[in-house]
């Protein structure tokens, strides 16, 4: 009866093992046999049959080789090696992806391998010494083209490039860059900004939701600009029991995270109805402001610094206005970007838009098989890629969900935008 049992375990094991086509150990070889690879590392798999986090050697300056080299992180999530693959072309670090639970939506609904990038200067993924001029558009699509190539060899099947927000932005360009590469493109949430404060994001603002969701969030700034005196103690015993400082006066930091209030709401989605009354009291309000656009985002020590050094250099972003409350605030809000968060050897760098051009013309003048996803009150659709999706062309398709925020997904799309979005993506991948 033991035997019986004993052959009958070692049955299933080598089932499950033949599904996915190799057991946790061959998985961890092939991937540490490939070019440049310098560590791996076996993490909680979850659904997958294996997770690895994989250290990769990378060219700092992919025109000049010689200039040395750093370490890049590479998260591989394993379903069989004649499943597709789905590259996220994350825009920052890999944190999010290590737990267990992480599954991308692409990867669940079409059953398909992750191999999840770090972008080159977060966390792991940054070079010693730290030299900024190496931190561009194009040597990011350059790690990704060599790491693209490296896996084709573990993974022959379809591929999916795709990202989030800025993973979005860095899906585009690396299509860009590497227009051949991969078989499909799904940008989530993904601005194409013409300048450090491009100009389309105001008028858009002034238009998302509804008149009276707008004038809720236009009275709540009100209300927290004019108790500023009564708040101002709170707030700054909250930042010093953090420890976080600024490269501007703490009073200013107050100003900036009210006016951040009126994009954060919009971005990532709010009920007009639970947002504090302006009779709320000072400790009420001052939760939320904390809650919603607390301080942590301006302060030196934001871990987000080297995305702040793109969108100077460019990848672009977004502006403030203080205009509807000059009669709280003094502000100055122009080139905000370079004086709070770029460190002092960067603050007179200038903005580049030829990377902008570059995309624009691409996304214009081709038609990938490219699904863009965008919220429709969410301020980074006014700076999208959706205007690409044009009637004329046979590949592209651009899904806006109605009142969606910056968390829109596939997922959360209306069920006709889905299923359409689903069967696209099916079909390719069939093909």
């Amino acid at each position: 009866m033991l035997k019986r049992l004993a052959l009958l375990c070692s049955f299933v094991l080598a089932v499950a093992f033949s599904a996915f086509g190799a057991d946790g150990g061959e998985i961890e070889r092939r991937i540490a046999a490939l070019e440049g690879v310098t560590e791996t590392k076996a993490l909680p798999a979850g659904e997958f049959a294996g997770k690895y986090e994989v250290m990769l050697e990378q060219p700092l300056d992919w025109r000049h080789p010689s200039k040395g080299t750093f370490r890049q992180r590479v998260l591989v999530m394993h379903v069989g090696w004649d499943r597709p693959t789905v590259l996220i072309t994350q825009g920052y670090d890999a944190n999010f992806a290590l737990p267990e639970r992480y599954r991308d939506e692409l990867s669940a609904l079409f059953d398909a391998n992750i191999v999840f990038v770090e972008h080159r200067y977060f966390d792991r993924s940054t070079p010693d010494p730290l030299d900024w001029k190496y931190l561009t558009a194009e040597n990011s699509a350059h790690d990704l083209h060599r790491i693209r190539t490296l896996f084709a060899s573990l993974y022959p099947g379809k591929w999916i490039a795709s990202g989030i927000s800025k993973g979005g932005t860095t899906t585009m360009l690396y299509a860009t860059f590497f227009p051949d590469d991969v078989d499909i493109y799904v940008p989530y949430v993904g601005p194409v900004c013409h300048a450090v404060e491009d100009k389309r994001f105001g008028p858009y603002l002034a238009q998302v939701g509804t008149p009276g969701s707008r004038a809720a969030v236009r009275a709540l700034q009100t209300e927290l600009f004019r108790r500023k005196a009564d708040l101002l103690p709170g707030f700054c015993a909250f930042c010093e029991e953090k420890g976080y400082t600024f490269r501007i006066p703490v009073e200013e930091i107050y100003d900036f995270c009210t006016l951040e209030v009126g994009f954060a709401l919009w971005q990532w989605g709010f009920d007009p109805a639970k947002l504090p009354s302006t009779e709320a009291s000072d400790q009420e309000l001052l939760d939320f402001l904390l809650a919603s656009a607390g301080p942590d985002y301006f302060s030196k020590d934001n871990a987000q610094a080297p995305f702040f050094v793109q969108a100077a250099r460019e990848l672009g972003y977004y502006p403030y206005d203080a205009e509807p409350f000059r009669a709280y605030t003094s502000v100055d809000t122009k080139d905000y970007l370079r004086r709070i968060f770029l460190p002092e050897e960067l603050r007179h760098m200038k903005f580049s838009k030829r990377l902008g051009r570059r995309m624009t013309r691409y996304l214009k003048r081709n038609d990938p098989r490219m699904i863009f996803i965008y919220g429709g009150d969410d301020p980074w659709t006014a700076p999208g890629a959706a205007w690409a999706a044009t009637a004329d062309k046979h590949n592209m398709k651009a899904f806006i969900q109605p009142g969606g925020s910056h968390r829109t997904r596939i997922q959360t799309l209306p069920d006709s935008m889905r299923r359409e979005a689903v069967e696209t993506l099916r079909a390719w991948l069939e093909e």
